[in-house]
């Protein structure tokens, strides 16, 4: 018979999965300890501050150490809640999505200023977000601009489902609907701002990733061909068409791909006008005019 788990102190419990994770040599112990109690339990970081003695019965221990097994087999903790915040807006993630990344909010940033420009001079501001996945470049900038509207394209029609329920949860579905597209095979009109965080990732360098994110996140948002480039030819090559007088293209790139990039886009008639750095320092994201 197998021992009965007893309840246990919610302090204690947090510090010996952070152990356990410390010693496994996961790069933030805390921060992961910290999340999947929260998910796992429902109770925070200001409970064990004021409340450490407080009990957590034996069912939400063995959640809780079911998310720890799961951490410690290198599985991301946003996979493990199935949930990441981007630009502020909580998102549901499911395997046919990539985990929204901090350095994509530069993307974000980057654009907003054409989208309020575009508003204040039309009204509104149509935006095409190709490999869109959860929708989280689409939906930041609805929630920051309420005049625009956006549609999502995916490859992957559970990606599409992904990034409407999110529209939904942040009440963002009555300008945002997502598209199954290769590409854009299903697109027929036209829009002011194209955005795109596409696979740019070389193929020989997949097997290098951490595993976290090799394992994890799906290849087709990973995988940018031989010289990682492949999805810029594409954009490069076709967005034209289907923007308006006016309209731009902005992209998130590699951390070595501005100059590769930039040709490509240059050398089919795009200007650059406007580049940002991520948290890193590196040039992150492009914007380009037709």
């Amino acid at each position: 018979m197998s021992q009965a788990i007893a309840p246990e102190a919610v302090e204690k419990l947090f510090r010996a999965a952070r152990a356990r994770l410390a010693e496994a040599g996961l790069p933030s112990p805390e921060l992961d300890a910290s999340l999947l109690l929260e998910y796992a339990t429902g109770l925070t970081v200001l409970t064990r501050i004021t409340e450490p003695g407080r009990l957590v019965p034996a069912e939400k221990i063995e959640r809780f150490e079911q998310c720890i097994e799961r951490r410690l087999a290198r599985e991301p903790v946003h996979r493990i809640t199935g949930e990441r915040e981007f630009y502020g807006l909580p998102l549901k993630l499911t395997a046919a999505t990539l985990v929204p990344r901090p350095d994509t909010e530069t993307l974000v940033d980057l654009v907003l200023p054409f989208v309020r420009e575009r508003v204040a001079a039309t009204g509104t501001c149509r935006i095409l977000d190709i490999g869109t996945g959860t929708g989280a470049i689409a939906l930041a900038l609805l929630s920051e601009v309420p005049e625009a509207v956006a549609i999502g394209l995916d490859i992957s029609g559970e990606a599409c489902i992904v990034a409407e329920t999110n529209a939904r949860a942040n009440g963002l579905d009555s300008r945002f609907a997502a598209l199954r597209s290769d590409w854009f095979e299903a697109v027929a009109d036209r829009y002011d701002l194209i955005v795109s965080n596409p696979p740019y990732i070389r193929h020989a360098d997949i097997e290098t990733l951490e595993t976290d994110v090799r394992d994890h996140d799906p290849r087709t948002a990973l995988d940018g061909g031989g010289d990682g480039l492949d999805a810029y030819r594409v954009l490069a090559a076709d967005s034209a068409p289907y923007l308006d007088e006016n309209g731009a293209i902005a992209v998130e790139i590699g951390h070595d791909q501005r100059p590769d990039v930039t040709n490509l886009f240059e050398a089919a008639g795009f200007a650059k006008t406007a580049e940002r750095n991520d948290y890193g320092g590196h040039i992150r994201a492009l914007f380009f005019v037709k």
